[in-house]
């Protein structure tokens, strides 16, 4: 996954706020720590734009991620010093040591196709953190999956620096008894010539509902401690498209 779509991500999702949501994460540490970690691992960290932001607050990150060209893409962009990324596969990551506070964004949960992946990934993530450390994710509700997501299809377009323009078709496939959701995505980047070259993907999500999430959380030893529809910290309900989860390591 993210092979053809990496370059272009960022461009593609630029209404994402990611000072919104690394204050959010702060505002978490404040409520639920006695003090703020000193060293934060970013599950599933994509290109890295959450990873850069908590590094450029004063934490010491670690990003993770399963695609070597999303990792490629935050590698080599700027203010990424002092960063320690790794390619691993979130279902199996291996740190050098214990962290203050994991954070997974962008509903990266929800890649995760069976729920014994799901419990694998939490068991993992409350071994590498101290003990009282917060793990911070979130999920795309049910809400989301029948109704934004469906059967429905978008386009999203964007342009590179260069002025070329990049066009991206998404098709929907939801199938409600198992959960999961295909998305097809098609991209088109133009090239100088005008020519355009089209490159082709597969993305797979499942949605789970909070029953679930909770019962993967206590089977890892994580105590859920808030689920909140924004970063206010407002209570979830049936309309919501993401849910912000936050759990504390039991050791």
């Amino acid at each position: 996954m993210y092979d053809s779509i990496a370059r272009v991500y960022d461009g593609l999702n630029a209404e994402i706020d990611y000072k919104k949501w690394a204050d959010f994460i702060e505002k978490c540490f404040d409520k639920y720590l006695k003090s703020r970690p000193e060293i934060v691992l970013d599950l599933a960290c994509g290109t890295g734009k959450m990873t850069r932001e908590l590094a450029a607050r004063g934490y010491d990150m670690i990003g993770v991620d399963g695609s070597e060209e999303m990792l490629s893409c935050a590698m080599f962009s700027e203010n990424s010093s002092g960063i320690l990324y790794l390619c691993q596969d979130m279902r199996e990551f291996e740190l050098y040591g214990t962290v203050g506070a994991v954070v997974c964004c962008l509903d990266s949960i929800n890649y995760l196709l069976e729920e014994i992946e799901v419990c694998k990934t939490f068991a993992l993530v409350h071994n590498y953190l101290d003990p009282d450390g917060l793990f911070i994710f979130d999920v795309n509700s049910p809400h989301k999956f029948e109704n934004v997501y469906s059967d429905n299809a978008y386009i999203l377009e964007d342009e590179n620096e260069d002025g070329t323009a990049v066009f991206c078709g998404w098709q929907n496939e939801y199938n409600k008894e198992t959960g999961v959701c295909d998305f097809y995505l098609t991209l088109f980047e133009e090239n100088e010539d005008g020519a355009y070259i089209r490159s082709d993907e597969h993305q797979r999500e499942r949605c789970y509902s909070m029953e679930q999430i909770k019962a993967a959380l206590d089977k890892s030893k994580m105590e859920l401690v808030g689920v909140f529809s924004d970063y206010e910290f407002n209570e979830i309900n049936n309309t919501d498209d993401r849910w912000y989860i936050v759990a504390r390591a039991k050791k």
